[in-house]
């Protein structure tokens, strides 16, 4: 009897721990309209920041070292600095594994480079934030820094930065592990 309750058990939890991972919130950056949007289960907006901050070099499939362009892609946050210059920083798993396939095969980074990067990210960890594709790339505030500055211009090295209000309110749906897409 017990063992059936077990299985009965186990049948039920199935569904519901699936559906607790489809409801985890994710985050969409739209650089063409300067949003970030935090999305629930079925893309159900929960709330959108206005006005945000990118790359001063723009978008790019791929960020290169010093080029100063956001990277498009799917990434996730991969550690949180609490006390950067720029307030919290969310830390992105930048560069993808698609990116580094790109990389490599284009002899951007090296073969040693690429499995390092590729076996970080088997592991759920920070890929090596030191190769020619850089690293360093997450979503942060503006700490001191001029708000008019950010209203004006993309600024950024290739981050996503938020005033510092959006910065606050988005630590109730981003932690490690969230899922970010920038397109």
């Amino acid at each position: 009897m017990r063992s059936l309750a077990v299985l009965f058990a186990v049948v039920l939890a199935g569904p519901a721990a699936s559906w607790a991972r489809e409801a985890q919130p994710w985050i969409l950056v739209d650089t063409r309209t300067l949003t970030l949007t935090v999305l629930a289960a079925e893309n159900h907006v929960l709330v959108r920041f206005r006005n945000i901050a990118i790359g001063s070099g723009g978008v790019a499939d791929s960020h290169l070292r010093g080029d100063e362009t956001t990277p498009r892609g799917i990434f996730h946050v991969s550690w949180v600095y609490r006390h950067s210059r720029f307030g919290t920083f969310y830390g992105l798993d930048y560069p993808s594994a698609r990116i580094a396939r790109r990389a490599y095969a284009e002899g951007s980074i090296s073969r040693a480079e690429y499995d390092a990067i590729v076996q970080a990210l088997r592991q759920h960890g920070t890929p090596p934030q030191d190769t020619p594709l850089g690293g360093q790339l997450g979503i942060h505030g503006i700490g001191r820094g001029d708000p008019d500055v950010q209203q004006a211009v993309n600024w950024t090295d290739g981050c996503v930065a938020l005033n510092n209000r959006q910065i606050r309110q988005l630590a109730r749906w981003i932690h490690v592990g969230t899922r970010v897409v920038i397109r």
